[in-house]
């Protein structure tokens, strides 16, 4: 494998469609597409301070690597792509790329970051910003901290675990989504979702978990959750009380107790959901 250590460079492609390459201590400067149709590449501490350096690639490896704000739309159309320990500046990173991991990373302006992805682990990744993960198939999350709204619009094959989110909308016209242990904080969760499932989370949310068919939670606790599954067919133990629960289309819900449920009859049917309380 060929090693460049310790340049920089500027101007538009200079190792475009580069192989077998190793990369160390580098600065990508102005200029675009840096390693743009580059195959079986390792990035070690290298700075990417403008667009597109990843483009069209196969076989990547990046560590111990930054991306500064102008490096935008850094890594689209990528397969087998790997980036660990590092830090990405720029906004709308990583799109219509097939087997991409990421582990520890920090993303402080992911607004519109990892679109139309399929095959994706995310690991200890910290990220800040809207549309996170839109139409994104077959994700397996861990220990994300993310702070944006609208996360997961649009996802299919999706486990999040161990993870917190501050997340208005998030998993919108999401299918086959599982959610365990996880804390959640965000309005209007889950509407339009097929298929989601919460497993001993706690989840904060005005007029979460509407208009979802097949909606399941076990051992879920809901805090200043109001309005909740209206429109949804809902098998819920929910280990705490619900504030309100608005015209469930059916199923059953099971709480410590509800302060306000509302079945209209000219709605819904409310012979269609059965309500245990189990206050003592």
């Amino acid at each position: 494998m060929k090693k460049i250590t310790g340049e920089t460079f500027r101007g538009e492609r200079p190792l475009f469609a580069s192989q077998d390459l190793l990369v160390e201590n580098t600065v990508f400067g102005e200029g675009e597409s840096p390693l743009k149709e580059s195959s079986n590449i390792e990035v070690d501490g290298c700075t990417f301070e403008w667009k597109y350096p990843l483009w069209y690639c196969k076989d990547i490896h990046v560590k111990n690597t930054t991306w500064r704000e102008m490096a935008r739309a850094g890594v689209w159309y990528t397969d087998r792509i790997s980036v660990e320990d590092c830090l990405i500046e720029a906004p709308k990173n990583f799109r219509r790329c097939n087997d991409l991991r990421l582990l520890n990373v920090t993303l402080p302006n992911a607004a519109e970051t990892l679109w139309q992805c399929n095959n994706v682990t995310l690991e200890k990744v910290s990220a800040a910003g809207d549309y996170l993960a839109m139409n994104c198939s077959n994700i397996r999350v861990s220990d994300l901290k993310l702070d944006g709204n609208y996360s997961f619009d649009g996802a299919r094959n999706v486990l999040v675990e161990n993870s917190e989110l501050m997340s208005k909308d998030a998993f919108w016209n999401s299918e086959n989504v599982t959610v365990r242990n996880c804390y959640i904080n965000g309005e209007y969760l889950g509407w339009n979702a097929k298929n989601l499932t919460f497993i001993d989370c706690t989840i904060e949310s005005l007029q979460g978990m509407c208009y979802i068919d097949n909606l399941v939670m076990k051992n879920c606790k809901l805090i200043n959750t109001t309005l909740a599954f209206e429109y949804s067919t809902v098998d819920a133990q929910i280990s705490s009380k619900i504030d309100s629960v608005l015209n469930p289309t059916g199923g059953i819900i099971r709480a410590q107790s509800i302060d306000s449920l509302i079945l209209d009859k000219d709605r819904i049917d409310p012979e269609k959901t059965r309500i245990i309380v189990e206050e003592n």
